[in-house]
């Protein structure tokens, strides 16, 4: 197979290797985390959980990549990333041990929250620096192979530790101190991530330091204004934004969904004083999830080629508008995994046919800057659904309503996204100028 083909040439690289460890593990413990940080707020026998607390996690989880993605490169242009690797994953490590404490200690929530919130907006300079320094152990041959296939292994790598973080969790007895133990292990695992990065030489992964930094202050205005600039430019690429905010009113509906299946979890399909059993149905959940994004990402380049990209965002809301209500009204577990796959499919062939407009209809110099909008309205949506889904549903997430309004928005998508047609690529300045 050519990926294995790819990997094992990549591999031959050991400053890659090395790279690649640190980015296995480090987000290996963030699926630990992640996990441990649901089980807590979702799951526990002695909380009583709201879609509210839901909505917490979640900001807690993903605000801090959309809030502070697009300005960690001005730190990075600054700091060793080396040092940025060992530094902040070790600083997790020891945050982890904090947030452990609190659990154990059952202080009032947003102590607890405030703590996690600090370990997952580390993060965001952790997989920044990953990406940031992948150019200087990899050839410019190889760059783009690279690029794939670390972001890759690091989401399978997430997923494993999920899984073993959802094992261990279902071996401990229910309480606080299976939870403190599930995060005492995610510290473990951000320590040795950290540890892993003395393998790196120190001024290996750069930044280079010969040419002329910026003031920080004047930095991050420079990098506020180039935001300011990808959101006109993207105002005159029509193809583009359609795809956007397409893709942000399917992320949005896919949040939404998300809230109502960990309260269907927690109180519908298990008794809520048994919270392994809740445990174990998320975990089939986003396994089954899981599976809908691998098979997106084995159709959609034969659907697109046959639909065009707008066309598969098309098929893919339409299908969504249709599946929604008859698998999800009858709120069972077996037609809502269903639901799962089928919506992990359209929601991920969108995305990647999304990506695939971005790419295509903006200009090269404002790529990136316009992918850090994306990335914001990305997140934001998901976060946002949460936030209402707290105000519309009931403790034990059915709500026949909150389909029925999902349903319409994947349809007013379609109808929308028929109307764009398929226009061709602007090539007046792509990929030609810096």
């Amino acid at each position: 197979m050519p990926v294995v083909r790819d990997l094992r040439v990549l591999l031959r690289l050991p400053d890659f290797r090395r790279l690649l460890a640190v980015r296995l593990l480090s987000q290996l413990s963030d699926g630990v985390f992640q996990v441990a940080l649901a089980s807590y707020v979702v799951f526990s026998p002695e909380k009583q959980t709201s879609p509210a607390a839901v909505a917490s996690v979640l900001g807690v989880l993903l605000l801090p990549y959309s809030l502070l993605g697009p300005f960690t490169g001005v730190f990075l242009d600054r700091w060793r990333r080396r040092q940025v690797l060992l530094w902040c994953n070790l600083l997790r490590a020891v945050l982890s041990c904090g947030t452990a404490g609190l659990v154990l200690l059952h202080v009032p929530d947003w102590l607890f929250y405030l703590s996690a919130l600090s370990v997952t907006a580390i993060n965001r300079f952790v997989l920044a620096g990953l990406s940031a320094a992948l150019p200087r152990v990899v050839d410019a041959p190889r760059l783009v192979t690279a690029n794939s296939l670390s972001p890759t292994a690091g989401t399978l790598s997430a997923t494993v530790g999920g899984g073993a973080a959802f094992v261990v969790h279902l071996f401990l007895a229910e309480g606080a101190g299976a939870d403190a133990a599930t995060v005492l292990m995610a510290a473990v695992l951000y320590a040795g991530a950290g540890l892993s990065a003395l393998t790196l030489g120190r001024d290996l992964l750069g930044p280079d330091s010969r040419g002329r930094v910026p003031r920080l202050a004047a930095a991050v205005a420079s990098t506020g204004r180039g935001l300011l600039n990808g959101l006109r430019h993207l105002r005159r690429r029509p193809a583009a934004r359609r795809a956007l905010v397409a893709m942000t009113a399917m992320r949005f509906c896919y949040g939404a969904l998300t809230v109502m299946l960990l309260m269907l979890c927690r109180y519908t399909w298990s008794d809520a004083a048994d919270s392994h059993h809740g445990l174990a149905l998320l975990g089939l959940t986003v396994g089954v999830s899981a599976a809908g994004f691998f098979t997106a990402a084995v159709v959609t380049p034969w659907a697109t080629g046959r639909l065009g990209v707008a066309g598969w965002i098309t098929c893919c809301s339409a299908a969504s508008a249709v599946l929604l209500p008859p698998l999800a009204l009858p709120f069972r577990v077996g037609p809502m995994m269903a639901a799962a796959f089928a919506l992990g499919v359209t929601t991920q062939g969108a995305k990647i046919a999304t990506d695939t407009v971005v790419q295509t209809h903006v200009q090269d110099r404002y790529r990136g800057r316009v992918f850090s909008l994306y990335d914001v309205a990305f997140n934001v949506a998901f976060v946002g659904a949460a936030a209402v889904c707290a105000l519309l549903l009931p403790p034990d997430g059915r709500s026949s309503a909150v389909i029925i309004a999902l349903s319409l928005i994947y349809a007013v998508v379609a109808v929308a996204m028929t109307r764009v047609g398929q226009p061709a690529p602007d090539t007046s300045d792509t990929a030609l100028r810096p």
